[in-house]
């Protein structure tokens, strides 16, 4: 159900550790199980150990034997605000190419409330993405 997993999503910005940037996002990556997984961003003074929502959620799922996965909905704000109509936060590119490890055709909503998302699949936003089938040897 998108409505859940977009509540998840939203709930989850709540615990977003952003105190320098002031940016919380949140995620909710159900797999083909059916089990949901939420993350949110975690910041850190050094910067480059900051860690995105979607990779959280992924990470989790992944350490807990989950690696299937249909769709994950991210949501983000300053200091928690919704963002404006029209304006929706999505995932940067690391974290594309972390869902494009698991999931090519993984469905990602981008929420800016529980009634206004839109959905793309990972090919519209990562076209021609690296991922394993690209490792795959030729014979």
């Amino acid at each position: 159900d998108i409505q859940n997993l977009m509540a998840k999503a939203i709930e989850a910005m709540g615990r977003s550790y952003s105190p320098y940037s002031h940016y919380q996002v949140g995620a909710a990556l159900l797999t083909k199980s059916g089990k949901i997984y939420t993350g949110c961003n975690i910041e850190n003074a050094a910067f480059s150990p900051t860690v995105c929502a979607e990779r959280t959620a992924v990470f989790k799922a992944v350490s807990e034997g989950e690696m299937e996965f249909e769709a994950i909905a991210v949501v983000g704000g300053h200091k928690g605000e919704l963002k404006e109509t029209g304006d929706f936060t999505g995932p940067c590119g690391v974290c594309r190419q972390v869902l494009m490890e698991f999931a090519p055709e993984i469905k990602i909503i981008s929420v800016n409330s529980m009634d206004e998302y839109f959905i793309n699949t990972l090919a519209d936003l990562f076209p021609k993405g690296f991922g394993p089938a690209n490792l795959e040897k030729q014979n």
